[in-house]
C-alpha cells in the first residue's frame, strides 16, 4: 500500500472514532444540556484502561503501568468504556449533583487537568509523560498483517463499531429517556415539576456519553499502538464540541459531518501536508485559526449546525392536548409536552 492510501485509511478511521466520540458527548451536551468540559479525560481513561488491558505485565518491558492483562480484543476495548462510565459515576456523584452549568463547567475542567497531572507525574500508573507504547494490534497475529494492511483492517473495524454504536444511540434518543433529556435540556425546573429525577436522567446521560468517550479512547489506543498526556490536552475536548456546533447540536447525522469537515479535513488532513519551508509549525497555527473562525462563523450565522435538530410538532401538540383535558400522559408524551410549552425541540 503506498503513501497516499496508508494516509486516506488514517483519516478514515479518525471519522469514524470522532463520529463515536462526538455521539458520546452529544448525548451529554447536545441531548442533556450538561456542559461536560472534562470528556476528554473519560477518553483518555478509556485509552490507558484499553492498553494496559492489551498489554502484558509490565516486568521486562522498559515501561512502568498497572494491571498488563494481555486481555483479547474486543474484551479490552469493553473493559476501557466500562471503566469510563465507571469514573463518570464517581464524578457525577461529586460535581453534577449540586452544580449547574458555568459552575459545573469550571469544576470539570478543573477536573480534567488534576487528572492531566496525576497521569503525567505518577510513572506507576501508565507510564508518566513517556504513556503507552507497544500496544498489540487486534488481529494482527492471528491475521498475519503488517502495517500497511493493519491500517484499512482496523479503520473498516471501526466503521462496524462506529455503525453499531449509531443504531443504539438512535434508540437511545428516539426512546422516552432520549425525550426526557431533552425535556431537561430545555427546562430542568419544569422537568422537575413534571415528575422527573433530574440528576438521576443527568446521571445516565454522563454514564452513556462516557462510554462512548471511552470506547473511542481504546480505539485511538489500538490503531496507534500508543497514548500519552499530550493527547489529551484540556483543548481536544473542544475540538469535540467544534465537531458538535458545525455538524447540528442534537442530531446524529450532523455529528459525522461535523466529524468530516472539522476533524477529518480541518485538523487530520492538514497534518499530513509538508512543512512550509522556513516556517515550521506554522500550518498547525493556520489550522487552528481556520478552525476558530468557521466556528464564529456557524455561531453568528447558523447557530443549529450544518444539520440542524429535528422538530415534531404533531407528536407535542397531541400530548399537550390530552394534557390540557386531564388525561393520564405516559412519561413519552410528558416529555412531548414539555417540549411542546418550553417551544423547544422535541426531538
Amino acid at each position: 500500500m503506498n503513501g497516499t492510501w496508508y494516509y486516506v485509511f488514517t483519516l478514515v478511521f479518525f471519522l469514524f472514532d470522532y463520529f463515536i466520540l462526538a455521539m458520546g458527548l452529544n448525548i451529554q451536551y447536545g441531548e442533556t444540556g450538561i456542559l461536560n468540559f472534562a470528556y476528554i479525560g473519560f477518553v483518555a481513561i478509556g485509552a490507558y484502561v484499553t492498553g494496559v488491558m492489551s498489554l502484558p505485565n509490565s516486568a521486562g518491558t522498559g515501561q512502568y503501568y498497572i494491571l498488563g492483562l494481555s486481555l483479547p480484543f474486543p474484551v479490552n476495548l469493553l473493559v476501557g468504556g466500562l471503566t469510563a462510565s465507571a469514573f463518570a459515576v464517581v464524578v457525577a456523584l461529586i460535581a453534577l449533583r449540586r452544580l449547574r452549568t458555568d459552575y459545573l463547567a469550571m469544576v470539570l475542567i478543573s477536573l480534567s487537568l488534576v487528572l492531566y497531572d496525576v497521569c503525567n507525574n505518577y510513572v506507576p500508573l501508565f507510564n508518566g509523560a513517556d504513556g503507552l507504547y507497544n500496544v498489540p494490534e487486534p488481529f494482527a497475529g492471528v491475521l498475519h498483517l503488517n502495517t500497511n494492511s493493519f491500517i484499512p483492517f482496523f479503520a473498516g473495524v471501526t466503521g462496524v463499531i462506529a455503525l453499531l454504536m449509531w443504531w443504539v444511540m438512535s434508540r437511545v434518543t428516539r426512546s422516552p429517556a432520549g425525550r426526557t433529556f431533552r425535556a431537561i435540556r430545555d427546562d430542568d425546573v419544569v422537568a422537575a415539576a413534571l415528575g422527573k429525577d433530574v440528576f438521576r436522567q443527568q446521571l445516565k446521560s454522563m454514564i452513556i456519553g462516557s462510554f462512548y468517550a471511552g470506547i473511542g479512547g481504546g480505539l485511538i489506543m489500538q490503531f496507534s499502538g500508543s497514548f500519552n498526556p499530550t493527547a489529551w490536552l484540556p483543548g481536544e475536548t473542544f475540538v469535540v464540541f467544534a465537531v458538535i456546533l458545525v455538524g447540528g447540536v442534537g442530531n446524529n447525522i450532523g455529528l459525522l459531518v461535523g466529524a468530516l469537515v472539522v476533524e477529518t479535513l480541518l485538523v487530520h488532513l492538514p497534518a499530513f501536508l509538508p512543512a512550509i519551508p522556513g516556517h515550521p509549525g506554522l500550518i498547525e497555527y493556520m489550522d487552528a485559526a481556520v478552525i476558530g473562525i468557521l466556528l464564529m462563523a456557524m455561531l453568528w450565522f447558523r447557530p443549529q449546525g450544518l444539520v440542524s435538530e429535528r422538530v415534531h410538532k404533531a407528536a407535542s401538540m397531541g400530548a399537550r392536548e390530552r394534557l390540557n383535558t386531564g388525561a393520564t400522559l405516559t412519561l413519552d408524551e410528558e416529555a412531548a409536552a414539555l417540549a411542546h410549552a418550553t417551544g423547544k425541540p422535541e426531538a
